[in-house]
């Protein structure tokens, strides 16, 4: 039985914001798409022991084990690393290795998560890590503990309609072309998503709760790119934060000027 569990992370720009962890069913659903993976690339590498085997059957023997093992770690850390915490099995169903504290996966955390699957494997089907997943908090397994890296998952949700959401809504802030650009440039997807779902699920929270996540995630904005007081000053943070995705969604909508 998947357990399905929140984690709540502070990114070090303060944005706070919750992720759906990935329980030990989904995990291992993924693990046997990834071994399948690595069987068949085993299978067609291994085409070239024949050659081996010609010289010495214990050098075969010996190389086809080698060769397993390299693919089977290799391939975990080639794609976490490429797809950013991705294999193609996370990636199918929709679950991604992160740092446990919200912070960019480092290539170290990569390798070391990876080179532990031979003890979560141990002594088979991943039972020593299998159990790890079940015993912790955050469903990791001995790998993840030992990296300081946790998977969550990533649902499909529904796109959310920004011309709607930012329909009838006077944009001061677009009139300051080059804080307009450097906004863009500095403001990561991640962020952007956050304040996107932020605006989309704004009812659902507590009139306090609304008013400290907009007051977060607007700080945040605030100090990538400092707007001048007289486009801001009349404006709460939820409407900053409005405005702000409007900016990053591209509509350059220009102000109406007064005649």
């Amino acid at each position: 039985m998947s357990r399905s569990r929140t984690i709540e992370i502070e990114t070090p720009e303060g944005v706070r914001f919750s992720l759906l962890l990935a329980g030990p069913l989904a995990r291992f659903m993924a693990w046997l798409i990834d071994a399948c993976a690595v069987v068949l690339i085993s299978q067609i590498l291994g085409q070239l022991l024949p050659l081996v085997g010609a010289i010495s059957s214990d050098i075969a023997q010996a190389s086809s084990f080698v060769l397993y093992f390299a693919i089977s770690i290799g391939y975990g850390i080639a794609l976490e690393w490429r797809w950013r915490g991705q294999t193609i099995g996370k990636r199918l169903l929709r679950l991604r290795v992160m740092d446990e504290q919200g912070l960019h996966l480092r290539l170290s955390q990569v390798i070391i998560r990876n080179l532990m699957r031979a003890v979560d494997a141990a002594p088979a089907f991943y039972m020593a890590g299998g159990l790890a997943c079940l015993l912790s908090d955050k469903s990791r397994r001995l790998g993840d503990l030992t990296a300081g890296t946790i998977v969550v998952r990533h649902p499909r949700l529904p796109h959310p309609d920004l011309a709607q959401l930012l329909e009838g809504k006077f944009n001061s802030m677009l009139a300051y072309d080059t804080l307009v650009r450097r906004l863009r440039q500095r403001a990561s997807p991640e962020a952007a998503g956050i304040a996107i779902q932020a605006l989309v699920r704004r009812n659902q929270l507590a009139p306090e709760a609304r008013v400290e996540v907009f007051r977060e995630i607007a700080d945040y904005f605030r100090s990538l790119a400092e707007f001048p007081e007289e486009a801001v000053a009349q404006i709460t943070d939820e409407q900053y934060v409005r405005n702000v995705v409007e900016i990053l969604a591209g509509r350059m909508r220009r102000p109406a000027t007064s005649g």
